[in-house]
């Protein structure tokens, strides 16, 4: 999802990685391309599930959070990843400004290590995998054992991660027979989730 402010563009390898796992888990139809779609166009409500990240200021303008806000209350399923893997960076604090400003101070919660997203697919029994840039203290150099969600008629609509699965996830797709566990799962996890598959 591409937005006007800050850096929407960041985990470039990702998409095509995760679109790579869906195909090699699932029987998911999945179109091998990304599509980038701008937060302010129509384009948007034709999307089941669309990804936001970033590192830098979030600020949507008008025509930016009404299409966001209306997107998710009919149905439509954002993740929103923290690049900065930083809860008190300038990405955390701006985005969740943003929330409160369009759902209310409270929409914004974390959700439980046994909530139905851990197990749409894949199980992860503990909640959230770790990323490798929390085991190398990256950012605030804490490793968080949540991830924080707004729920619109009892589903996840936006999950709001400070983990930065893109990055780790921003490796070409042929290196993934190199690693001992393939961490894209929980990205297969999250969009079947979304998908309500």
């Amino acid at each position: 999802m591409r937005y006007r402010s800050g850096d929407w563009d960041t985990d470039q390898r990702m998409p095509a990685n995760l679109l790579n796992s869906l195909i090699e888990y699932t029987t998911v139809p999945v179109h091998p391309q990304e599509k980038v779609i701008d937060l302010s166009s129509n384009d948007l409500f034709n999307a089941p599930f669309c990804y936001l990240s970033g590192h830098k200021l979030v600020q949507f303008d008008a025509q930016e959070s009404a299409f966001f806000k209306k997107y998710v209350q009919n149905g439509g399923f954002i993740f929103v990843d923290d690049c900065n893997h930083d809860i008190d960076g300038l990405f955390a604090k701006s985005f969740e400004a943003q929330m409160s400003s369009l759902f209310g101070p409270d929409a914004l919660r974390k959700i439980p290590s046994t909530h139905d997203i851990y197990r749409s697919f894949f199980q992860f029994e503990k909640g959230p995998p770790t990323t490798s840039f929390e085991l190398n203290g990256w950012g605030d150099d804490l490793v968080h054992d949540y991830l924080k969600a707004i729920e619109i008629n009892g589903r996840i609509a936006v999950l709001y991660s400070n983990k930065d699965y893109g990055c780790e996830w921003d490796y070409d797709f042929r290196n993934k027979r190199f690693l001992a566990e393939d961490n894209t799962k929980f990205g297969v996890n999250i969009i079947m989730y979304a998908m309500g598959v």
